[in-house]
Parts: structure tokens; C-alpha cells; sequence
């Protein structure tokens, strides 16, 4: 049984400013976690910073990189709770705030 995707409604926008090749990526990488999929490094990578559990979808192309931060490890549901383009190595701290944020925003909501 395919487990539904859940999103914040601000990252259906922010996907939506992504590159058409990068969202198709992003949609075929969010089907394969419904289907129960593991997805490892290099298009996966874990997040223990966020939240425990949480795991980040890898893209890049041309225009940037592109990150997206999940949570697939609940029964009901895939949680996709922060998008963002990625612009240095390491990970903003900001974006890290914003994806406890909204992740905690999806949890109790």
C-alpha cells in the first residue's frame, strides 16, 4: 500500500520555482518514499540537525542546487516539509530553523 504525501502549503509553492527537470526528479524521488522506498546518498543524506528521522532530497543542476526535507519514517503519511535552493556547502542554519519549524507546524496541526 502506497502511503500518502503530505505537504506544507508553502513548499508546493517554493517546488513550483524549481527548475522543470529538478521537480520532476523531486516528484519520481517522493513517489519511491510513498512506495516505501529507501533512497540513499547521494539523493538522500540525513538530517539529524532538523529533527531525528529527517532525511533531505539532493538535486542539482545548471541553475543551483536544490534541497528538500522530509520525513518518511511515519506510518501514515510522508511528510515533505521545507524546500529551498541551496547557495553555500553547508547548510544555512536559518534553513535549518525554518524546516523545525514547519516540520513541528505538520506534526501538531
Amino acid at each position: 500500500m502506497m502511503k500518502p504525501a503530505r505537504f506544507h502549503e508553502k513548499v508546493r509553492y517554493r517546488l513550483r520555482t524549481f527548475p522543470e527537470e529538478v521537480r520532476r526528479a523531486a516528484g519520481k524521488a517522493i513517489l519511491e518514499l510513498q512506495k516505501g522506498e529507501i533512497l540513499v546518498f547521494p539523493l538522500a543524506r540525513p538530517m539529524p540537525l532538523v529533527a531525528p528521522g529527517v532525511e533531505e532530497l539532493r538535486f542539482k543542476d545548471r541553475s543551483g542546487i536544490f534541497r528538500v526535507f522530509y520525513l518518511a519514517r511515519l506510518a501514515e503519511a510522508v511528510i515533505v516539509f521545507h524546500a529551498f535552493v541551496k547557495k553555500t556547502q553547508t547548510t544555512p542554519q536559518h534553513e535549518i530553523e525554518l524546516g523545525r519549524i514547519r516540520l513541528k507546524e505538520m506534526l501538531n496541526g
